[in-house]
């Protein structure tokens, strides 16, 4: 399983937000660029970055995605807002290698049909889902949809990969939502990334024994509750306790 380390931002900072809610925010560094390389270092397989600024509908944070890609030895996945081509072109054209999209996805899902088509290999669709139903507008309303029928209809399109998050688990360390993750990803034919609850070296190893592919962990590794190096221990096959 493959470890991306999270790196959220809001005003410029790097932040984790419970819920996904803007009042329940911790900073955890004030120069984001700088946790790149020893994310790298410790054995991250890919950065996943959220501008929270373009999520919650504010401009983007344009110049701080391109110093982090252009620091970063690894690939780079950014998403928060990006909710028309122009944003997508946008971040591609910033270096990263994958632009990440949710609400989009179920509200304008031709225009993400379209960019899965027109930038194979590129766009990877996130499904946030509380109680198997997916959630949108920065997770303030409901997309009618529940996850699996999201899923595949991005896996139809062409997505790259599903980013699937329980949002009821995230910022809380409450766990995973193993079960709910891996029946998911028997039902689409792309790659899932898991994200959300982990807050323990053994809810890896459950979603690595579960076969899902990648996950992103975010607060956790702020929190220091373990450290990436020893993440990517776990996720890389190792037993949790493993010296």
């Amino acid at each position: 399983m493959k470890l991306f380390p999270a790196i959220d931002l809001l005003g410029g900072q790097a932040v984790r937000l419970e819920e996904g809610k803007r009042d329940r925010v911790t900073v955890f560094h004030a120069e984001p660029v700088k946790l790149v390389a020893q994310l790298a270092h410790d054995g991250a397989d890919r950065l996943h970055v959220v501008d929270l600024d373009g999520a919650f509908g504010e401009p983007r944070q344009l110049e701080l995605v391109r110093a982090i890609v252009a620091a970063s030895p690894l690939p780079v996945e950014v998403g928060g807002g990006l909710r028309d081509r122009a944003a997508v072109e946008a971040i591609l054209s910033l270096g990263a290698a994958f632009a990440v999209l949710g609400t989009a996805a179920v509200k304008s899902p031709a225009l993400v049909e379209e960019l899965c088509r027109a930038h194979p290999g590129k766009i990877i669709v996130a499904v946030d889902a509380k109680d198997g139903v997916v959630a949108v507008d920065g997770w303030t309303a409901s997309g009618g949809v529940t996850a699996l029928e999201l899923g595949a209809r991005a896996a139809s399109w062409g997505a790259a990969a599903l980013l699937y998050t329980d949002i009821a688990r995230d910022g809380l360390r409450h766990g995973p939502n193993v079960a709910a993750t891996a029946e998911l990803a028997r039902h689409v034919s792309c790659e899932v990334i898991a994200s959300g609850g982990v807050g323990e070296l053994d809810d890896l190893a459950r979603l690595r024994d579960a076969g899902i592919p990648a996950v992103v962990v975010g607060r956790a590794l702020y929190d220091r509750r373990f450290t990436v190096e020893e993440a990517a221990r776990v996720a890389h096959g190792h037993h949790p306790r493993t010296p």
